[in-house]
């Protein structure tokens, strides 16, 4: 009985384990779940032109329709706990010279569920022929749950009405709505050198909030940024933002899944453009340190440069600041230098270095593995990361062989092509 029972249970183990190695690397799905609402070429689409204005306050529940066009001018707030919902198939369109931005202030709520075959978009207000990054400032949404900083409320630098730009609490089920197959493209005004809005401004959201299906491109800051928070978010797609695709602070408590962020060489800024900027804090004087550091769990992943074989401006995938937790498993990573780079005061220690993990990652035409900006601490670095249970496969193959079907100018599949599974570790 004893040894019927240790086949059994060794029988588990080995089914266990081998399941463990063959969990589907970057994004999944039975079908390409970016068909029919995603547009990886906003700049030759004739959107109609605006039929309706939407300015200053909206302070009682709003629906904007299908029928309509809107031009969103000048920085229009949601307040008063009112509800805007939006019908599918609508667009709004932000004003380029009043810099037209959406806030969801605390309390509030957004309703964009769209539908695969009929997104919601905000795009720019501009002709086809000059439209560009920054052209009208983003969305920004402001939550109730908690952040970080000291006193647990803080603002965003962005020039908003004092009154109405405050973030934070202590509801980690805070619900701000709704955004689901819904498109932004064009957004991201720089205000001034050190003030740069975003595509999609996070600050305090709570995990009730649906964020789901969402392409954000040609931001001229980051795409998506959280500041504080506990979210869950999926089928998240950025391409060619300026600055990062994904970027987390103030003790952002964040499960990423099923997302890509697909980068260009020139479409970065020379400071330098990470998929994944994450810190736990902007500056330690302002932090609560009894409260949450940042933590990211980040799960099927693809993050990709274009041009594989032209590094440009785009520098390593992903940037990891001290006293932050980040998790990164069954992903694909290809075409950067190097594949992660972690801020030099994280230095050799395992209390630092316990904090991140890396495992079942393809690692692909990366110059360099997880380094740190402290050369001295590189060796123990390396040693540490690079085990054989770690499960990160470094390899070099080309994106037309690792991926299904690649081509940014059709309808481009980035889920591992299975032709090549066994021949990368799977």
């Amino acid at each position: 009985m004893k040894t019927k029972l240790r086949i059994a249970l060794f029988t588990l183990l080995s089914s266990y384990f081998l399941n463990a190695q063959q969990q589907p690397k970057g994004i999944v799905g039975n079908t390409n779940w970016m068909t029919n609402w995603t547009n990886f070429n906003p700049a030759k689409i004739e959107y109609n032109e605006a039929t309706n204005i939407i300015a200053g306050t909206i302070d009682k529940d709003t629906k904007l329709v299908k029928r309509n066009t809107y031009q969103l001018v000048g920085v229009v707030y949601v307040t008063n706990n009112a509800t805007l919902t939006i019908e599918p198939g609508t667009v709004i369109r932000g004003d380029d010279k009043s810099c037209g931005t959406l806030v969801v202030t605390n309390g509030a709520k957004i309703m964009a569920e769209g539908l695969e075959t009929d997104p919601i978009v905000f795009t720019s207000n501009k002709e086809i022929t000059e439209r560009r990054p920054g052209d009208w400032g983003g969305i920004i949404i402001l939550g109730k749950a908690p952040i970080n900083t000291i006193g647990g409320v803080h603002i965003l630098p962005f020039d908003l009405k004092p009154m109405l730009n405050h973030y934070g609490g202590q509801d980690a089920e805070d619900n701000s709505g709704i955004l689901k197959y819904v498109r932004i493209e064009y957004a991201g005004r720089k205000l001034s050198s050190l003030k740069e809005l975003n595509g999609l401004s996070l600050a305090g959201i709570g995990r009730k909030t649906v964020l789901s299906n969402i392409q954000i491109s040609f931001s001229n800051d980051d795409s998506f940024e959280c500041y504080g928070g506990d979210l869950n978010m999926n089928n998240l797609v950025s391409y060619r933002t300026t600055d990062d695709d994904f970027d987390f602070t103030q003790g952002a408590q964040i499960n990423i899944s099923n997302s890509i962020a697909i980068r260009h060489p020139f479409s970065s800024d020379i400071s330098g453009s990470r998929c994944f900027e994450v810190d736990s804090y902007d500056k330690i004087g302002n932090t609560d340190m009894t409260k949450k550091l940042t933590k990211i769990n980040a799960s099927n992943i693809t993050l990709v440069n274009l041009e594989e074989n032209n590094q440009g401006l785009v520098r390593e995938s992903i940037y990891v600041r001290e006293n932050t937790f980040f998790n990164l498993a069954n992903s694909i990573v290809s075409g950067f230098s190097p594949f992660v780079l972690l801020e030099g005061n994280i230095g050799n220690g395992e209390a630092n270095l316990s904090k991140m993990t890396f495992k079942n990652t393809i690692v692909n035409n990366c110059n360099g593995g997880i380094t740190s900006e402290s050369a001295a601490a590189n060796t123990t670095i390396q040693n540490y990361y690079n085990t054989p249970n770690a499960g990160l496969d470094y390899t070099k193959i080309k994106n037309t062989e690792l991926f299904t079907t690649p081509n940014i100018k059709g309808n481009p599949d980035f889920r591992l092509n299975v032709n090549n599974t066994l021949a990368i570790g799977n």
